[in-house]
């Protein structure tokens, strides 16, 4: 047994060599993870016998609905991706929300040029609305469809079958409301640092087996990709259930569970990838956001700000601080430096798994202290404080605020 020169140390030590066997734990996540479905283009090849077959009059009617707030940079990709999709009963609605660039001439344009999309121009923003449910509202006053499938506008879709196979997998498997996860598009240094740490903190109070197990209360929906029967729409409440939330889609997801309807997420297999944010004031203002619409409450966020101080910072600081405590920092140091092999171990299993490099999980500690800045962050929008996104300012980051 080590001689600890005082009780703290000792304490310590013990603790860092702990968070190290809780990391390689994590190594069996993983594997279960790796056995959960991942939505491909197979999933587009099976007949659903129920529907008649996969010709035109055996697939549900479907309607896309987008809203776009000054997305000129990213609609035309989005409009194209969407317009390729090897669907055939399919109506795309864009909504434009106010946008003051040029994406309200780019959406009329391609509704002059294909009948399948419809363009809707929101004017103003109704007093206790977000604007993107605002605008989803609006956009579904247009919707014809048996199926309804709800995007975002930085979405590229790089499979003409990405919806062939959601609603295959969906009716095969009896899900009424089904994520299907993008690939996060990480160009720039920041992005690759941040935005797979902020994903792996969503997987951990999110894991799928759970999200995906009726009896369990977990939640998780992404709002770039949710699928679901107008019946489970109208049970949820539409989203004038979620109007005044910044993160309509896990209120949704919550909701559909609460009121009895299946719930499932899924990875898939490259099918469509997204970029969120670009530059770290974006990623800041972003994940912030969507920290705080997703966890929501003091202890769920004081409790995130815990894990990643502990789990995933602490030890690179027992490790650094290891060479000022004497004779007993060579132990400290073994167990900071077996938690963090452990940690690496995992992570670069993880950032494979999603599509980053397994290099830059050597940056996690950076990006883990960002989050952790970010997690702070947003439990300041618990009081009150008023949030600016994209162009309206929310009081409380999910509230509009009356001018």
């Amino acid at each position: 047994m080590p001689d600890f020169a005082s009780p703290w140390i000792a304490a310590w030590f013990w603790i860092t060599l702990a968070i190290g066997l809780v990391w390689l734990r994590r190594h069996l996540q993983v594997n279960r993870g790796g056995k959960e479905h991942v939505l491909s283009e197979q999933d587009a090849q099976t007949v659903d016998q129920s529907g008649g077959g996969a010709d035109s009059n055996g697939w549900p009617s479907l309607s896309v609905v987008v809203a776009a707030k000054d997305e000129e940079q990213n609609i035309a990709r989005c409009i194209d991706g969407l317009l390729a999709q090897d669907y055939p009963r399919l109506q795309v609605i864009i909504a434009n929300d106010r946008s003051r660039d040029r994406t309200p001439q780019i959406i009329d344009d391609y509704a002059r040029r294909d009948p399948r999309l419809t363009a809707v121009h929101v004017r103003e923003l109704p007093a206790g609305w977000f604007g993107k449910n605002n605008a989803m509202r609006e956009a579904m006053q247009q919707a014809t469809g048996e199926l309804l499938c709800f995007s975002d506008a930085d979405c590229a879709y790089d499979s003409p079958l990405l919806l062939r196979a959601a609603v295959s997998f969906a009716r095969r498997e009896g899900i009424e409301f089904l994520s299907v996860l993008p690939r996060l598009e990480a160009n720039s240094l920041w992005e690759k640092v941040i935005q797979p740490v902020a994903g792996a903190i969503m997987v951990f109070w999110f894991p799928p087996q759970k999200v995906n197990d009726p009896r369990c209360r977990e939640a998780y929906a992404n709002g770039a990709f949710m699928l679901m029967t107008r019946r489970a729409y109208e049970a949820i409440g539409g989203h004038e259930y979620a109007k005044a939330t910044l993160n309509e889609d896990m209120h949704m997801a919550r909701q559909a569970k609460r009121v009895g309807v299946r719930l499932q997420v899924l990875q898939s297999a490259g099918l469509y990838r997204v970029r969120m944010y670009t530059g770290l004031k974006q990623i800041w203002r972003g994940w912030t956001r969507i920290f705080y619409g997703c966890f929501g409450t003091l202890p769920r966020l004081l409790a995130s700000v815990i894990m990643l101080s502990i789990f995933s910072v602490s030890p690179y600081v027992a490790l650094l601080a290891s060479p000022l405590i004497g004779g007993s920092g060579v132990w400290l140091a073994a167990a900071a430096a077996f938690a963090i092999v452990s940690q690496q171990s995992i992570l670069m299993r993880f950032y494979a798994l999603t599509g980053n490099a397994p290099g830059w999980a050597l940056t996690y500690p950076v990006g883990a202290t960002v989050c952790l800045g970010m997690t702070l962050n947003a439990m300041t929008r618990l009081t009150g404080k008023t949030t600016n996104w994209r162009g309206t300012a929310y009081a409380g980051g999910a509230q509009v605020k009356t001018t």
